[in-house]
């Protein structure tokens, strides 16, 4: 995690942009249980009340992703950001997938941010956000099949040394880097822009720790914010 960063051009998009990166190690992996399904209930409960009646198009962090999706050619109403897409499914309710991933989902939606996670033995070297070549392979399911895509040019992908480990920004996680039931240290991040400060990217992550700790009491934590510095 120490050698994470962003690559300059995506400040140079979004230099309100910052990444809170958590790095959990001693997970305890398995299927959704009542301590998750807890979690994502009381978030979601959360999030209804934060939304009120302005429902998700009057949050202001979801509008300030739609924004950034459009600034590299996406477009936000057919690639939602990961938090947008969960708010929209808060009348349906939301899936149980696994204990860890609702845990971070519980999150994303009590906070209005979106929140990935990436298994870390499955790197293969520095995580960094960086703008596409087009040339980068993602490893991803096509009807039902394994299957490689490619990024669009200029698109804004986290990726190691193998490839894209997470399309648009925070839109979609491949196969190779996903949590799965024999994760036990994983790396979590949290994307912000402006509105969202310092301070509430920060309250985030203490939010993430403390829903970790509650479904691994033994997680040794460590995080790192990734921030635009001028110059």
């Amino acid at each position: 995690m120490a050698k994470a960063y962003v690559e300059p051009a995506v400040h140079t998009l979004r230099p309100d942009y910052r990444a809170l990166l958590v790095l959990a190690e001693g997970l305890v992996p398995g299927p959704s249980d009542d301590v998750s399904d807890r979690l994502l209930a009381a978030a979601t409960a959360k999030a209804r009340q934060r939304l009120g009646d302005g429902g998700v198009d009057g949050d202001l962090h979801v509008a300030a992703w739609r924004e950034a999706f459009r600034s590299f050619g996406a477009k936000p109403k057919r690639t939602r950001s990961s938090v947008e897409a969960l708010l929209r499914r808060l009348d349906d309710g939301l899936p149980r997938i696994d204990r860890l991933t609702d845990t971070y989902n519980a999150v994303s939606i009590a906070d209005a941010v979106p929140v990935g996670g990436e298994d870390i033995d499955h790197y293969e070297g520095p995580l960094r956000l960086v703008r596409a070549t087009g040339e980068e392979s993602f490893d991803t399911v096509d009807k039902g099949e394994p299957a490689v895509d490619h990024p669009n040019p200029g698109e804004v992908v986290w990726r190691d040394d193998a490839g894209v480990t997470c399309r648009r920004w925070n839109w979609r996680q491949c196969v190779r880097t996903r949590l799965t039931g024999t994760t036990t240290r994983a790396v979590f991040v949290l994307d912000a822009l402006a509105p969202m400060d310092d301070d509430a990217v920060h309250a985030a992550g203490a939010a993430l720790a403390e829903a970790l700790r509650t479904t691994s009491p033994d997680v040794r934590l460590t995080s790192r914010l990734l921030a635009h510095v001028a110059t």
